[in-house]
């Protein structure tokens, strides 16, 4: 491939590319470059929001380079800073660890191991002393840290600001230094983190790495980022049948942009399927087989369609129902949520809707009278009660 051609693969799915000159001369240098990604186990799923930039650095590694994969096991117990409105929850080391094991599967689900090396932080950042530490902060200035957004929206609402979070960008860009990336990869909300490390390579006397963003893959809700926290994520280990399910439960908005980060269509071809008077149904039928596809098989892929026709159309329950906000602080008994989605005027009333069976969620019947349900439980399902109201609930 030609210098333009790989460009033009790498920059699929990609929102800012900083250093691209430098870029491409290190890509036609020949010399196999060290493309760096960097991620704390803060939660024990591989997201596809995740996956998005795990699948970029699989293009590096397609075009001949090697993924440097960056557990973060020691700024995980800080926790990264990037987009908080508050100091994260500190992580013990046993829950770093716990969520260092669950993923470390899941990645190869994307990346080739053949061509990846993977790094653990806590074996350089765990070994500096306390004076290493008051050097590596006097690279850095306050002025510059509190040039990042989140800090200076935190300062001026009075919110606190934690010590050790300020130095979370400059352990970060010591990952850079010590294994010497070429390029490092990142979400749109690490472009601050990756700046400090380019500027942390050129004063330790190395040549500064260039920066790839990739955007914040929006969640199945159509309004946040993706997160586990939020339980509005789809994971690369969910069940075929729950992958094709949330999936198609996505905003008809968020095709075309699920198309191009979660899938290798090329968008020529999603920009047909979604042409006026095209069933933009058919495009997320397509698109929820592309992601089956990519995590479990094509056959595989087949069955999970063929399991969300059976389930929904031959019930006849509607794949885009009307959606319903619903406010769920503590787990709501399903007497709750009939009442709260307005089905029944009275408690009693929902009591004989439940009896008499007319209460379904995601097509499972719901008789059961003390059956609670969470957040998690209830986001982008389909509560059905009686032969006419579907609602699609989102929390």
């Amino acid at each position: 491939m030609t210098i333009d051609e790989q460009i033009n693969l790498l920059r699929r799915g990609t929102a800012e590319i900083i250093g691209e000159d430098d870029l491409r001369r290190k890509l036609a240098s020949g010399v196999p470059l060290r493309a760096k990604l960097g991620v704390d186990p803060t939660a024990a799923h591989v997201t596809l929001g995740w996956a998005v930039v795990l699948r970029k650095l699989r293009d590096f590694q397609k075009l001949g380079h090697t993924a440097c994969l960056i557990i973060g096991d020691f700024t995980a117990m800080i926790g990264d800073p990037s987009g908080k409105s508050k100091t994260r929850k500190q992580l013990t080391r046993e829950e770093v660890q716990a969520n260092v094991e669950a993923v470390s599967s899941q990645i190869y689900k994307i990346l080739d191991p053949e061509k990846t090396i993977i790094y653990y932080n806590k074996d350089w950042l765990g070994a500096m002393g306390f004076e290493d530490v008051i050097r590596l902060a006097s690279r850095y200035t306050v002025a510059r840290i509190m040039e990042r957004d989140d800090f200076t929206n935190r300062w001026e609402a009075h919110q606190p600001i934690a010590m050790h979070e300020l130095l979370y960008p400059l352990c970060q860009g010591m990952d850079s230094v010590e294994i010497k990336a070429d390029i490092e990869l990142g979400g749109t909300d690490q472009k601050f983190n990756n700046l400090v490390g380019r500027t942390l390579m050129e004063q330790y006397g190395l040549e500064a790495q260039a920066v790839m963003l990739c955007p914040l893959l929006v969640g199945t809700d159509g309004k946040d980022k993706m997160s586990q926290s939020l339980g509005n994520y789809v994971s690369v280990v969910d069940t075929p049948n729950d992958m094709f399910g949330k999936t198609m439960s996505i905003p008809d908005d968020l095709i075309a942009n699920w198309f191009e980060l979660c899938t290798d269509v090329p968008m020529d071809e999603v920009r047909e399927m979604l042409v006026e008077g095209k069933n933009p149904r058919d495009a997320k039928i397509r698109l929820a087989k592309e992601i089956v596809a990519l995590y479990h098989s094509v056959e595989v892929a087949d069955d999970a369609e063929q399991f969300f026709i059976e389930t929904f159309s031959k019930r006849n329950q509607p794949v885009d129902a009307p959606e319903f906000t619903l406010s769920v602080s503590e787990p709501l008994s399903v007497v709750d949520i009939v009442v709260a989605v307005g089905a029944a005027d009275s408690r009693g009333a929902a009591k004989k809707l439940v009896q008499a069976g007319a209460v379904s969620l995601e097509g499972e019947k719901v008789s059961d009278l003390g059956a609670t349900f969470g957040s998690n439980d209830l986001n982008g399902k389909v509560l059905r009660v009686g032969k006419k109201l579907f609602l699609k609930l989102i929390c």
